[in-house]
Order: C-alpha cells, then structure tokens, then sequence
C-alpha cells in the first residue's frame, strides 16, 4: 500500500502559504489573501516549484522551458529579473519560502501547502470523508491547467502531471482497498464514484473491458393480442435492462443498441459480435386474452447454446403485479447462472395501474425513437393521459420531460424554449418522486445550458454519472458536455464508454468523430464519422473531418450527402417550408463549397446566407446558421447567435469550436472571444471544472 506522503513531508518554518494547484494555479497567504502574480512566467515557475515541493529545478533548465528559443545568455538573464519580481512580490506577503543558489532553486522545506498534497495527506491517513470532499471539489481540473510555453515545458508539465496522478491513483486504491476490508461500503462506493469523475480511464470504465460480463438483453417477441402491439414486452425487457443494469459485475449493452436487433434474422453470434458482448438474454411474451406467458434463456454467443432458462405463467393482472418480482428473479438466476454475487436492487417507481403503465410504455418507445412525422405529438399526447391516470407516475414524468426535449431537438418547432422550461419542470416533478433518478437530472442540464449555466449543467452530468455510472446516454452526455467546453482530452474516456456499451447508437459517433477532431486524430475522425454515416446519420462530421485532413474534394461531395436525409433525420428551421429538390440540390452545392471548398469567394457567398438566415428566420438561432458560422470561423456570427441564446437544438455546434485547424480556430482566437464565454457562462464553467484543452485567444492572460 503506498501511503508514502505523511504529514512529516510540512514539517518546517510552515508560514501558511497556500497553493491550489488543480486548474487554474493560485496562491494565497497565511491572512487567506490571494498573490496575484502578474508575471505569466514568475507565476508558472512557482506553480512548478510547488507541484515538486521536494525536488530542487536546475535554473539552467528553467530557463530554456520558460524562454523557449532565446540564446542562453539572454534567457539566464529574464530568468535572474523574474526571480527578483517574484521575491518582491512575495516579499511584500512575508512569503518566505524560496531557496536559491547559484545553480538551483527550490521551495524551503514545509513552506507551501496544496491542495494535492492535502488530498494526498488525507488520503494516507484513512481521512477518507475529507478526502472524497476534496476529491469531489476539485472534480476533472488538470494540475496547472492553461500554462503553454512550447513544446519542452508540455513535455515537462505532462511528465509530472502523469508522476501526480499516478501517486493519486495508487493512494485511491490503497484507500478503497482499506475500506473495502473494513466492510465500510458507504464511504468505499462515494470515494469510488468521486474518482471515477477526475479519472474515468481508471477504476470504473476500465472494469467495463476487464473482470464483467458482457451481456445483451434483446426485444422479446410478442406473440400477442393485434391491439397489443407489443408495447408488454418492451416493458419487461426494458425492467430486465434496468434491473440488470445494477449488478455491480454486468455490463450491460444499451437499449438503443439493443433494439436495433428487433426481429432480426442474424444469428447469435452475429448480434453479439455487433453489439460486443458474450451473452444474449432473448425471451418471448405469449398472450392470449388475459393469460400470459413469459419465457426468458441465456444463449452463450460463442456456441449458440441456452445455458440458462425461465418462464413465468399468470394471469396479465398477476404479472402486472408481479413484474418486479419476476424481473428480479430473472437478475437473481442469471446472476447465480454466470456465478455473480449477489447485489442490491433498487426498484423503479412505475405505477400500479396497467392503463397507465401501457400509455407510458407507447410514449416511451415513440420518444425514443423521436424521429418521424408526428412521433413526439403522439408521445406527449400519451404519456400525458398516462399521468392523467397516476399522477405519482415519476418515470413517466420524466419521460414527458424527454419527449418535450426531444421535441425541441429534433423537429423544426417555433416554441423550443418555453418547451425546455415545460421539461425541466415535469423533470423536477420526476426527482420530486424519485429523487434517484438520472435521467431527470440530463433533462434538467439541458435546461441549465439554455439559462447560461453551464456549471449547473456539468453539476447535474456529474451527479447523474454519480447515480448510474454504467448507463450508456448518462456517459455520453458527460462526455458531450465536457466536450462542448473545450475538455476533450476528458471527454473521450466517456464516449468512448458509451459507444463500448452502446455500439450501434450512431448519434455517439458525432461526439467521437468530434472528439478525435478536436485532439488532432484526423483518421480516427474519419472513421468514426463514416461510422455515422452507416448507421444513417448526418455526413456532416466526417465531412469537417476531410476537409481538415486536406481531401476537399471529398469533403465537398460528402456533404452533400447529407441532403438525402433532410425531412427524415434533419428538418428544415422552424418556421420554413421544405425546399423543392433543385432548390434543395443548389442549397447543398453551396453549402459545401463555402464550407468546404477552400475558395474564398465561395466563402464569402455562404457567409451571405448566413445573414440573410440571421435575418429572416424565424429562430435567428437555428443550427443552420450556428454550425457553419463555426466551421467557416465566422466569428461576429458565432458571437450574435450562440452569445445570445442557447437552446437545446443548437448547443451541440460547441463541440465544433475546439477544433485546431483553419478557419474553424478564427472563432477561439479572436479578441471577443474571452466575452463571449463570459457572457455564455463559459468561464465560470472552466475555473471549476478546468480550462479547454486548446490556448485561448489574445484577450485571455495566462
């Protein structure tokens, strides 16, 4: 157990001297005052200092990481002035805590506290309430985040970060294994969770590749009543997926994956080996007037075998009653079947009245599926009836609140924002009943982006992930979000664990070809966009992806394809009629050639129908005007349009912003861009949560 870092590390001439050293570096004196440093450099050669308090730094080679292709003589000299500003600035503090000599310069012994060695303290002295409190605090901030002096300073800061993290990690498992054998399952499961959020390449989505069983629950076939439809045996598999869900050593493969095998004729192995998983749940639902059957088997993927069986016989009002019941008993045997251990099962609140139960179901389905003319009106229109019935319904009430969402997303309506402030009240009438609910709180976050609040916004992620860590659309939105603000180094461990559990859900495919964009990964962008593109999703992602890879030609023709989808995934705006097909055709051909055609007249000519969509539409806001204006680096567009509302249906185009290639880094670099992201409550999300990946532009000081 590595508990090397003890209190004895502080001991010392201890001033009080505080240094946070988890995002944005600060220091602060032994009054609580803060130092402000202005000196960019004399600031970051104390934040190094304090992230190796025991390790003196050779002057010769700070001097060459902070003055990075300067003559030697002249960088020893800026570096001789630094050090004389620093000592009067912390000299007018009573900070004494520098040695230096001629060759070296470190911090004295036990001069400066912070916030990592703290954590570590607390840590090594079975602390672990304080610990997982100052855990949750510092959240995902990256030690000394936005300090950028070239290349061998990088190689320098990543190196020590790594070093930092890796002592954290060794410490956290040293922790979780003492509590684990103190049987102290409370304080194990909230150190867990506060972990898995700074670290999710770590514990908790590591295991999803190691040590659990990969399991898919697929649609029950219905042999059933004509007016049935079905909808019964969604319901349970949908309970199985929930229940299963919550077995500490399952991974579960996602609802949207798995209905996409619904009365599929490929074989097991075939299913499996899409969907990545080593067993099948297949079961049917036999009803015949009031009587019911359900019959459940595991099928081993590789040999195509049952392994396992269970079938439950009733009356439709006994297995209405008895659904949780007969759910559980299934999680219980297809535990003792793939030898799991046992765990506890934490029932969702439905309803008890079958009525409402079959109208929420039929609105469910249709809200998941969302696209398509007239869908969501339906869905509402039944899950509304459903509440008319029990109002006490809490999964319903959150499934109205993302049928609204939905709503506002993907049709061309003229109310989104009253419709986002209806969701997020039907999602706290949902946490009112249910307080554990997940699924209310990514509703509730994507209210909080439309208001500006983008720290609510990853508050609420977070929290949802805390709840249900091994939920595909849950790590997903943690993932887009973290994305949206520029984090996308943090953002892709959870995408990546949302398509690893989820593989077939094309909409994740937009986040990881995004993701791979913006982290400079051009061909697995690529590939994950035409992944996209195969599941019959927009080609517009992997088109941005070409064209930064310098195929234009090819960038071009493929975003044009994205034309055939247009009334079937993608909608007009809200408020225009549907273009006729040569309108539609010359539309496209201009769009991709300013977008993607290198031609600044081409350029220019788009630009112009951006104002002119500006001006004329009935959402000045819509994401026909917010995406390209990104992609084309049209700054003053991006700032009038996502500067002034954000709404559920265009704040995605964010993760477009931290793309590094020209002319899409014009937006970032450019002089408004830092109030922009003020205004939009962007700033506020970086100081706690840590500061984009990328440099900012010239009106942000490091």
């Amino acid at each position: 157990m590595d508990f090397s870092y003890r209190r004895d590390v502080e001991a010392g001439p201890h001033n009080g001297t505080w240094a946070s050293l988890f995002g944005t570096f600060q220091l602060r004196a032994r009054d609580g005052a803060e130092i402000k440093i202005s000196n960019r450099r004399a600031r970051t050669l104390l934040a190094m200092l304090c992230l190796v308090p025991n390790e003196p730094i050779d002057r010769d080679h700070v001097s060459k990481l902070l003055w990075p292709g300067r003559f030697e003589a002249q960088a020893k000299a800026s570096l001789r002035q630094c050090l004389l500003e620093l000592g009067k600035v912390l000299g007018a503090f009573d900070c004494d805590i520098l040695d230096i000599s001629r060759t070296r310069i470190s911090l004295k012994a036990g001069a400066v506290r912070t916030d990592l060695a703290e954590l570590q303290i607390c840590l090594a002295e079975g602390e672990f309430e304080k610990a997982t409190d100052r855990l949750t605090a510092i959240g995902t901030k990256a030690l000394l985040d936005q300090m950028h002096f070239g290349d061998a300073f990088k190689d320098w800061l990543a190196g020590h970060r790594h070093e930092a993290e890796q002592r954290l990690q060794n410490a956290i498992t040293a922790a979780l294994s003492a509590l684990e054998e103190s049987d102290n399952l409370t304080n194990h499961a909230r150190l867990s969770n506060a972990w898995s959020v700074r670290s999710p390449t770590g514990k908790t989505i590591s295991d999803r590749k190691q040590g659990k069983a990969r399991i898919a629950v697929l649609p029950f076939k219905s042999i059933a009543d004509p007016d049935d439809h079905g909808f019964f045996a969604d319901g349970v598999v949908d309970e199985l997926i929930t229940s299963l869900g919550q077995v500490p050593q399952l991974l579960v493969a996602g609802r949207t994956s798995s209905f996409q095998f619904k009365d599929s004729d490929k074989t097991p192995s075939q299913i499996a080996g899409a969907l990545n998983v080593s067993h099948l749940l297949e079961g049917s639902v036999h009803r015949q007037g009031e009587q019911v059957r359900v019959a459940v088997s595991l099928v081993d993927a590789d040999s195509g075998f049952e392994s396992w069986a269970f079938s439950y016989d009733g009356s439709l009002d006994d297995m209405f009653a008895a659904r949780a019941e007969v759910v559980q008993a299934v999680t219980n045997g297809l535990s003792d079947a793939l030898k799991l251990t046992e765990h506890e099962n934490k029932p969702r609140k439905l309803t008890s009245n079958r009525e409402a139960y079959g109208l929420y179901l039929q609105g469910r389905a249709l809200t998941i599926r969302a696209i398509g003319d007239g869908v969501l009106p339906t869905a509402i229109e039944l899950l509304e009836k459903a509440l008319e019935i029990d109002p006490e319904f809490a999964e319903c009430w959150t499934a109205l609140a993302e049928a609204e969402i939905n709503m506002t997303v993907y049709t061309p309506c003229l109310d989104r924002l009253e419709r986002s402030e209806k969701a997020a009240g039907y999602a706290q009438k949902a946490l009112s009943l249910s307080p554990q609910q997940a699924h209310a709180r990514i509703v509730l976050a994507f209210y909080a982006w439309t208001q500006n609040d983008i720290v609510g916004a990853l508050d609420l992620a977070f929290e949802a992930y805390r709840l249900e860590p091994n939920n595909p659309d849950v790590l997903n939105r943690v993932g887009s979000f973290l994305l949206y603000c520029g984090r996308s180094r943090d953002a892709l461990p959870y995408i990546e664990a949302s398509i690893d559990q989820d593989p077939v859900n094309g909409r994740s495919y937009a986040m990881l070809s995004g993701v791979h964009l913006n982290l400079g990964n051009i061909d697995a962008a690529i590939d994950a966009g035409q992944r996209m593109v195969d599941l019959g999703f927009p080609s517009m992602w992997l088109a941005a992806a070409l064209a930064v890879s310098g195929d234009n030609d090819a960038a071009m023709e493929t975003y044009q394809l994205t034309k055939k989808l247009m009334n079937t995934v993608i909608f007009p705006p809200a408020g225009s009629a549907p273009l006729d097909p040569d309108a539609m055709d010359a539309y496209w051909l201009m769009a991709a050639k300013g977008l993607w055609g290198g031609e600044d007249q081409d350029r220019k000519n788009y630009c112009m129908v951006l104002e002119m969509l500006h001006a004329t539409l009935h959402d000045p806001y819509d994401t026909t005007i917010t995406l390209p204006a990104i992609w084309m680096g049209q700054a003053q567009m991006v700032f009038k349009t996502l500067g002034q509302q954000i709404t559920t249906a265009n704040f995605f185009s964010f993760m477009s912003l931290w793309t590094d290639a020209e002319p899409i880094n014009q937006v970032r670099l450019h002089p408004d861009f830092m109030d922009f992201a003020e205004r939009i409550g962007m700033v506020a999300a970086w100081e706690k949560y840590g500061w984009p990946d990328l440099p900012l532009g010239p009106s942000h000081v490091n």
